[in-house]
Formats: C-alpha cells, sequence, structure tokens
C-alpha cells in the first residue's frame, strides 16, 4: 500500500462508537499503519506461529478487536480487484438497478434480518451462522469456534482496505441521500470505502471456514454466507459489485489461511466443539424466522 494510503486514515476509537463501527475503524486504522511499524506488527502474530496444544489467549488490536491468524500476510485487494464500476457505465447501471430494487425491501423481514446481519459486534454476531451450521455458537459452549470466527472476522476485514482506502467509492445510501438500516453507523460509513464490502469479505471467508469445520453443512453455510453479503444491499450500505469482489477477497483470505498451523489447529478444535454439541442435542432458535427472510429474493442479484 502506498504512503499516502496508509497515513489517510487516522481513527480514534471510544465508548460512544458503536463497536461494530468500531472494528471496522480498527481494522482501518492497522490496515493504514506502515510496515516497517514495530508497534503495529508486535500486535499482529507472525503468519507462521506454530499451532498451540491448547487454546491460548489472543491479543487484542484494539478493544474488543482480536488479532488475525494471518499478521501482515494478506491478500492484496489491490492486486486481486479491477477498478469498480464508473458512474455512467453499464456495470454501474446494474449496481444501480439491483440497489433500486434491494430498496424495495426495507421494513421486511428481510430488512430485519439485513440489521441483524449488519451488527459485528460479538457475541451477537456468532450466531450469524449457527441455523446454517446446526448448532449455537457462544464462547462458553464452543470457545475455539468463538475465537476462530473472531481471529478470521479480523483476517477477512482488513485485507479489503487496501481496495478500499485507494478507491473511496461512495456508497449507495450517500449516492441517494438515503439511509441504512444503521443510521447510527452512518457517519462512520460516510468514510469508509464502499469497494470492496467488508462484511461480505467476513461472512464468505466464514462460510468458507466453517465448511471446513462441518462439511456435511456446505450448503446451507455457503447460502448463509451469501445471503450475510446480500444482507449488505437491503441495508443500503454497497453496490451489488462491492459484494461481488468482496467474495474475492475472502476466497484470497481463505487461501492464505490453509497454510496457517494456528488456524488449523483452531478448526479441529472447532469441528470437535460442533460434533459435540449435536452428540448432546444442542440446537440453535428462531431458525424458521431466519428462514423465510433469507427466502426473500432480491431482484437482479447475481
Amino acid at each position: 500500500m502506498a504512503t499516502s494510503s496508509r497515513n489517510t486514515v487516522q481513527y480514534r476509537l471510544s465508548s460512544s462508537v458503536p463497536l461494530a463501527v468500531s472494528f471496522a475503524l480498527a481494522l482501518a486504522s492497522c490496515a493504514t499503519q506502515p510496515a516497517n511499524d514495530a508497534t503495529a506488527n508486535a500486535m499482529l502474530p507472525a503468519a507462521t506461529t506454530p499451532a498451540p496444544a491448547v487454546a491460548e489467549a489472543v491479543p487484542e488490536i484494539r478493544p474488543g478487536v482480536l488479532a488475525g491468524y494471518l499478521g501482515r500476510d494478506l491478500p492484496d485487494s489491490l492486486k486481486l480487484l479491477p477498478a469498480p464500476p464508473r458512474e455512467g457505465s453499464p456495470a454501474f447501471r446494474q449496481d444501480q438497478a439491483v440497489s433500486r430494487a434491494s430498496q424495495k425491501l426495507r421494513d421486511t423481514v428481510r430488512s430485519t434480518q439485513a440489521t441483524s446481519d449488519a451488527d459485528l459486534a460479538f457475541p451477537h454476531v456468532a450466531g450469524a451462522f449457527s441455523c446454517a451450521l446446526g448448532v449455537p455458537v457462544s464462547q462458553d459452549a464452543s470457545p475455539r469456534l468463538y475465537q476462530l470466527l473472531r481471529r478470521t472476522m479480523t483476517d477477512a476485514g482488513l485485507a479489503t482496505y487496501a481496495a478500499k482506502d485507494h478507491y473511496k467509492r461512495t456508497r449507495p445510501f450517500v449516492f441517494y441521500k438515503e439511509t441504512t438500516c444503521a443510521p447510527q453507523d452512518e457517519a462512520a460509513l460516510r468514510n469508509d470505502g464502499s469497494y470492496p464490502s467488508g462484511h461480505t469479505s467476513i461472512g464468505w471467508t466464514w462460510a468458507l471456514v466453517l465448511t471446513q469445520v462441518a462439511p456435511e453443512r456446505a450448503d446451507a453455510l455457503l447460502a448463509r454466507g451469501r445471503s450475510f453479503g446480500e444482507s449488505r444491499l437491503v441495508c443500503n450500505a454497497h453496490w451489488q459489485s462491492d459484494i461481488l469482489a468482496g467474495r474475492t477477497i475472502a476466497s484470497g483470505t481463505f487461501a492464505k489461511l490453509q497454510s496457517n498451523a494456528t488456524f488449523q489447529a483452531d478448526v479441529v478444535a472447532a469441528m470437535q466443539e460442533v460434533q459435540s454439541m449435536r452428540a448432546g442435542g444442542k440446537t440453535p432458535a428462531d431458525c424458521d424466522a431466519e428462514a423465510a427472510a433469507l427466502a426473500i429474493p432480491i431482484e437482479g442479484v447475481l
């Protein structure tokens, strides 16, 4: 990342900032530190950390945000992605068409689900894939799975910021002078680039990771990963091309994780937790409501 881009975003977190926004801002702050910043490097673990025999304490890079597995060995979103569609281009007109179609779902159960998906705060977001996984996810019942989600969230989110900070794409709610499903986050989102979608990168990374944890649930998990990203359309926070680009960055993140020993050990531990919960008959709640919401299609979505 160029020095000017690294130095562009400097955020200060405070208790007045919603945690979901604090997470995005923390990622941006960490992503824009110089590569030779000794303090930042000390907070981010090396990609080749040996796999621990038991779960170890993981440092926070910002309050509530655990260090990821990859450290600075992240996929380069500027190399992986083309430039976002230009205003007036056929691709941008497609983005606009999907945006307008998605806004017809505001004030529906699909919008309620999108609002829930927008909240990246733990423990809330830990349950986003519970129905697809078939078991409840919590820090008490599945600590290794819970930590796996927290750490991969950081990797998947950080990986989007080279392109986000370079293109600084305007979000649809700003373009149309409208609102989102999370009005309290809008001031921060106005200064956070739209392309690619960080929520989508996180959700699709989780879907891919969880297929390793529970391969027999792959179809349900991948479908949930898709819907998690598409919730950003309904929230009016992202364009469709942002969503598609977010999946690309997630795929790059997932590929990088495959050579990380600590990640692989945590996947095995998480798999054992899920199997134990299934054997104990534990099931998630409210899956019928989620299924009904996610069954509502977004017209024109790719």
